[in-house]
């Protein structure tokens, strides 16, 4: 497969680069909105391209639960199932399988596990699950690996590194879609020795792209930077780098600051769901009394629609009176703010003017 990603500027540790992929290219660094069940939460298509959003990701172990491949490849592949037209990654589902405490069985060949739907049972394999994503079309496709929650003892993370390199060559073995780049994960918890054995045995695989797996799932914010920064450091320059489940404005900038390109997290419109307004200035609750009778916007240093139409009062009260328009403007605005963010970071890169447009971000978020 010849290379989809180009850097073109660097600044720092900081990179600027380019993802060409079968349904249009991602300028990186970037956010991809979660849409875990082929929607991104509350918001339309149409809304996620205002947003500026340019990549998506979907649920392999949702999906394959419910429609199901068979109703999914009947629909023409995901794309045209959820009409977005712009690039999808499908993460393997290896982390919703590792969370199903009592309901999955791990061995050497895959994973069985019970349906938290209607109990029945189903298994991954890493052939499998690469044989799920292509059917559907994707852009990117992660490998099935092998996740555990923090803290863990040194002899599980280092089992999950050992299956999770087995199974990234199993999936590497397994493609037989060129439109879609599969990515392998780099395991190893929080113990440096791991992560480099866990690095340099995926990367001798020479994947298109590479994710940092097994982050955000227990340690404190210093551990998962440091972590992320010490992977970086050992993945390849041609290629892109994916630090999976991070979402917080902090969290973006600080990884941006280790080298990594891509993110993912159902922070934003969990946020919105919730009441929970992501500002350039920071965070804070819609529903508190405060805001019933304050007229500014929601955020008066974004452009979005929603913070150049309604004040924090009507939004506030859309909130206590339960109404749906409610959670999706907050939505809208949330994931608006985050790729508004990656857009100055892109900027900032190519100016060489990183470290300063970090510390201004990182100072202004002050109620993160």
């Amino acid at each position: 497969m010849s290379p989809i990603f180009s850097l073109a500027a660097r600044s720092g540790d900081a990179r600027r680069g380019t993802l060409r992929l079968a349904h249009g290219t991602v300028e990186t660094p970037t956010f991809m909105p979660v849409g875990t069940a082929a929607t991104v939460k509350g918001l339309t298509p149409d809304e996620l391209r205002s947003a500026h959003s340019q990549i998506v990701l979907a649920n392999t172990y949702h999906l394959w639960l419910r429609p199901g491949k068979d109703l999914l490849v009947e629909a023409g592949g995901l794309h045209r199932f959820m009409a977005w037209d712009g690039p999808i990654l499908t993460d393997s589902g290896g982390f919703q399988v590792f969370s199903l405490q009592g309901r999955r069985k791990l061995d050497e060949d895959g994973v069985t596990f019970k349906s938290h739907i209607d109990g029945s049972m189903h298994r991954f394999t890493p052939e499998s699950v690469i044989a799920f994503e292509e059917a559907l079309g994707v852009d990117i496709a992660m490998v099935l690996d092998v996740c555990v929650k923090l803290p863990a003892t040194r002899e599980e993370i280092a089992e999950s590194v050992r299956l999770t390199t087995a199974w990234a060559r199993r999936s590497a073995a397994a493609r037989a879609r060129d439109a879609t780049a599969v990515f392998a994960i780099v395991q190893g918890g929080l113990d440096r020795e791991l992560r480099e054995r866990s690095t340099r045995e995926i990367v001798a695989l020479d994947f298109p792209g590479y994710a940092i797996g097994g982050l955000s799932v227990g340690e404190t914010r210093e551990e998962m930077y440091a972590a992320a920064r010490y992977c970086a450091a050992m993945l390849p320059e041609n290629k892109p780098r994916y630090l999976m489940g991070v979402g917080t404005a902090r969290d973006i900038v600080m990884a941006v600051d280790c080298g990594i390109d891509m993110f993912d997290c159902v922070y934003p419109t969990r946020c919105g769901r919730n009441g929970r307004a992501m500002t350039h200035a920071g965070e804070f609750t819609i529903r508190n009394a405060a805001y019933t009778h304050d007229f500014t916007p929601l955020d008066p240093a974004c452009d979005c629609y929603v913070c150049t139409t309604y004040t924090r009062a009507y939004i506030s009260h859309l909130f206590r009176a339960n109404e749906m328009l409610g959670p999706r403007l907050l939505s809208y605005h949330n994931v608006y703010l985050l790729n508004d963010l990656m857009r100055g970071a892109r900027a900032a890169i190519e100016a060489d003017r990183w470290a300063a447009y970090r510390d201004e971000t990182l100072a202004a978020t002050t109620r993160d």
